[in-house]
């Protein structure tokens, strides 16, 4: 049996390389095929990687609440660009009081905006974050220059102004930004401080914007007396649930909601971990959504070895009527053809395997460069599955042609010209 399978193994190699631009053509819609799932599969674990750190980033110890509602675990429709007011100063407040939420270390308030900031001639369109003094304690930021304003100044409506890094870079270079006057919607303000770099954390640029005390971005800026986000510290990860349960009983005595069951909340907790399980939910299922749809290219390449190697039972007729006229059995030819297809397509898939490889590390490097974290995967199982799919295609896809040949007389092959 051995012998058998030798001979076969050896009678197919021979065949491949006699008709090599054949046996290559045969191979490339495999090598396509594999190659684009390792790449796909690659780009959605360095995504999903990224994505993930970048919500670390932010720190597994927070607490998120936004206004409106969510469904089913969804975001809430201020998330979806949906105007919602159901948020204030005061519930910032109320859930810094240790009586309503010991585990809370500490919260900062959001309103945000958009605007454009000058200084002389200069002048550059960014992001305005109106927040409150205790930004930098919740969010781990730091200062490079200058200080952060006070909650005196937060609660005064105060004029000053902290520049993210890159806003600083575009409005005065290497000049000295703290103690200059810039404008912002024909409002002058102090600059008081630089922020240090810290770059993109959840797809949002923390260099690109410009700090305001919050009740000034509230009356000066933006015309509203609302929140957009409130970020609370919890002192512990393992606190996290008690905490996120003391939020929301917080906010439903404040706003009158006396049902419990969250039914009817105009307001929305996640934490980080939670925010961390929805990501990977949501970039698992895309990233074996478009492996598959880049799986279906294997099949296109089996379709294309079936064809070819009909076409290579057509013109090996003779060769076929010859061995079975010295002895071969069905068997034979059909094991002969057979290992052929499993031969071409195995191989086919170290090439795509190897090329997969290589073009995902060529993508991370491109994307890295481009100023991002991103992390060079490649999936042990994804490799194994790609060369067990694409053995299992060439077995399949070869059985017919494999069968063809078999079937053929001896005496009718000989005679085919």
């Amino acid at each position: 049996m051995y012998n058998q399978f030798e001979q076969s193994v050896s009678a197919s190699i021979f065949a491949l390389r006699s008709n090599k631009v054949r046996s290559f053509l045969t191979m490339l819609g495999i090598i396509i095929g594999v190659g684009a799932v390792i790449v796909i599969t690659s780009l959605g674990a360095g995504a999903q990687s990224l994505i993930l750190n970048q919500v670390k980033n932010l720190g597994t110890n927070l607490i998120g609440v936004l206004p409106g509602k969510a469904e089913d675990n969804g975001p809430p429709a201020s998330a979806m660009g949906i105007v919602v007011t159901t948020l204030t100063y005061d519930d910032m407040l109320a859930l810094r009081d240790k009586k309503n939420a010991p585990n809370i270390v500490d919260a900062v308030g959001y309103t945000k905006g958009a605007g454009t900031v000058s200084w002389g001639a200069n002048s550059y369109d960014t992001n305005l974050s109106g927040t409150t003094a205790s930004y930098l304690n919740v969010e781990n930021a730091k200062v490079e220059n200058g200080r952060f304003f006070t909650e005196e100044e937060e609660k005064n409506m105060a004029r000053v102004a902290v520049l993210g890094s890159t806003v600083k870079k575009e409005l005065f270079g290497e000049s000295e930004a703290v103690g200059r006057k810039i404008k912002i919607k024909k409002h002058t303000f102090e600059v008081i401080g630089v922020m240090a770099e810290k770059g993109m954390v959840a797809f949002q640029d923390y260099d690109d914007q410009v700090f305001l005390p919050l009740k000034t971005m509230q009356k000066l800026i933006a015309g509203v007396n609302y929140l957009g986000i409130i970020r609370a510290k919890v002192d512990k990860e393992e606190n996290i649930d008690q905490a996120m349960r003391d939020v929301e009983a917080t906010l439903r005595d404040r706003h009158n909601i006396a049902d419990s069951s969250g039914e009817n909340d105009d307001f929305t907790v996640r934490s980080a971990a939670e925010a961390l399980n929805m990501i990977t939910k949501i970039t698992d299922a895309l990233s074996y959504f478009l492996a598959a749809m880049a799986a279906l290219s294997l099949l296109v390449g089996g379709v294309g070895i079936m064809n070819i190697m009909l076409v290579g039972v057509t013109e090996r007729t003779r060769e076929i009527g010859l061995r079975k006229a010295v002895g071969a059995s069905n068997f034979d030819i059909m094991s002969q053809f057979l290992t052929e297809a499993v031969i071409v397509t195995l191989l086919g898939g170290i090439v795509g395997i190897i090329a997969g490889v290589i073009a995902s590390y060529a993508a991370a490097s491109l994307i890295n460069f481009s100023g991002y974290d991103w992390e060079f995967v490649i999936s042990p199982a994804s490799v194994i599955l790609s060369a067990v799919v694409a053995g299992v295609i060439g077995l399949v896809f070869g059985i017919y042609p494999a069968m063809k040949a078999s079937g053929l007389e001896p005496v009718d092959a000989l005679r085919y010209e």
